[in-house]
């Protein structure tokens, strides 16, 4: 969804600022981005083999990475990734395919079939032979949970699905026609409860503001199921400071949904993009109220959907966004300090809108610390850089030879150079893009 958007005047902005008792101070004392400075720009060292959203490619479209650490052996850690309709994808740290699975077929004809949003991982699932960690995946097309195994004694498969169909009951939906009309599970984060040891999954529904969590449940033959334990929803609409009603701009019937999601380990937050509106924070079983700690630039800009071009016809920018991330707000997730992991470190979040990267602080109170961007590798043949990115992954822990900094994984949603079909035509081509931890952190010198 786009909104087409009118630039904030400079006069606007005071008097929006005046209007909020917001008293103005320099850009570098409130943590801003000045405007007139590029931001830190590095490149990937990898990446992996494009995705075709075409029937030749078997219609798969990068979307999500998570990243899991062998830690027996560093640098046989794999990432793995989302493919919508075709699947999942499992990488080696040079960005070879190592594995490639499925998603589900149809139930009959007619229906939709398995279409993989988002992926996150559980360490340690309680098994009755011990405990496994498991990747935990949305899966849009059928409005369920898959639950697939990781086993690092199986190098060319190391995912096994143990995802048990007689409890796998749709998120959402209450029947297969509503299935069919894909207000189905959408983002998802996965967690493990400190105190309780149990696991779960939080998923949001696609043009909808609901949130669900289902808790996982492994049987006494090995597969996995799950229950939903609860459900709420975040706000579709706002009262603005100058006392007017907004709700963002979309296609008629669909809501302000959420994707980008992420709970952050060491305080058991939650934090989820919504993605017209901004960053949501509240607790990850669903019990707190929500907070909107980061708003996207255009949130508050009203605006009307254009049935012609499929876009939204935006009027003035009344100056009440936020500074720092452009919709959509996208992939989130938690940078940790090795040293110290508690409260240290960032949240980093995708501006999808403008291509970027954001950064906050987990410490004080998320307040943002600065931007960034993944650019072209400057030597010939080397991996270009990241536009329109669905979702992101991060880990300070080394991983062996490759990696021994840590990993930032992302979703390159325009990747290049372009590639023309048969017919002349221009394949839709995604893929995903590592980057090192520690080439990151000297570049924006976090």
């Amino acid at each position: 969804m786009r909104v087409i958007s009118s630039r904030r005047t400079p006069a606007v902005a005071a008097a929006a600022m005046v209007a909020l008792g917001v008293i103005a101070v320099p850009a570098h004392a409130r943590g801003d981005r000045d405007p007139s400075q590029p931001l830190p720009r590095v490149s990937a060292s990898v990446e992996t083999p494009s995705l075709f959203d075409d029937e030749a490619g078997g219609n798969a479209n990068a979307d999500d990475p998570a990243i899991w650490r062998n830690a027996k052996d560093p640098d046989r850690s794999l990432v793995i990734a989302t493919a919508k309709e075709g699947g999942l994808r499992v990488y080696d740290l040079d960005g070879r395919q190592v594995q490639s699975l499925p998603a589900p077929a149809p139930p009959k004809d007619g229906d939709m079939p398995g279409r993989f949003n988002n992926v996150d991982l559980i360490t340690g699932l309680r098994f009755p032979d011990g405990r496994h960690d498991v990747a935990v995946v949305s899966d849009r097309g059928r409005d369920q949970l898959r639950i697939y195994r990781i086993d690092p004694k199986r190098p060319t498969a190391p995912l096994v699905d143990v995802t048990d169909e007689s409890a796998a009951p749709r998120i959402f939906s209450t029947g297969q026609d509503e299935v069919n009309e894909q207000r189905t599970a959408y983002g998802l984060a996965a967690y493990t409860d400190r105190r309780s040891g149990r696991s779960y999954a939080v998923t949001s529904r696609r043009h909808a503001t609901a949130l669900a969590l289902a808790e996982l449940l492994p049987n006494a033959t090995g597969k996995v199921g799950y229950r939903t334990v609860r459900t709420t929803s975040l706000p579709s609409s706002f009262t603005l400071p100058n006392g007017k009603s907004w709700a963002p701009c979309g296609e008629p019937g669909e809501g302000p949904q959420v994707e980008g999601m992420v709970v952050d380990p060491d305080t058991g937050d939650l934090y989820a993009g919504q993605e017209d509106i901004g960053i949501w924070k509240l607790d990850a079983d669903l019990r707190s109220p929500a907070r909107l700690i980061e708003k996207v630039r255009s949130f508050g800009v009203p605006g009307t959907w254009n049935a012609e071009t499929e876009e939204c016809d935006a009027g003035a920018d009344p100056g009440f966004g936020g500074r720092h991330v452009s919709a959509d707000v996208e992939g989130l997730t938690i940078w940790r300090d090795p040293a110290q992991p508690g409260r240290r470190g960032y949240l980093l979040a995708s501006s999808q809108g403008d291509d970027t990267f954001a950064v906050f602080d987990r410490e004080h109170g998320n307040a943002y610390v600065r931007g960034f961007r993944i650019g072209d590798g400057a030597a010939p043949g080397s991996p270009d850089g990241s536009q329109e990115c669905d979702g992101a992954a991060v880990t300070t822990a080394p991983l062996g030879q490759r990696f021994p900094n840590g990993l930032l994984v992302v979703q390159d949603g325009h990747n290049t150079p372009a590639t023309t079909a048969p017919d002349g035509e221009v394949r839709t081509d995604t893929d995903f893009k590592f980057v090192d931890l520690g080439r990151l952190k000297r570049a924006a010198r976090l």
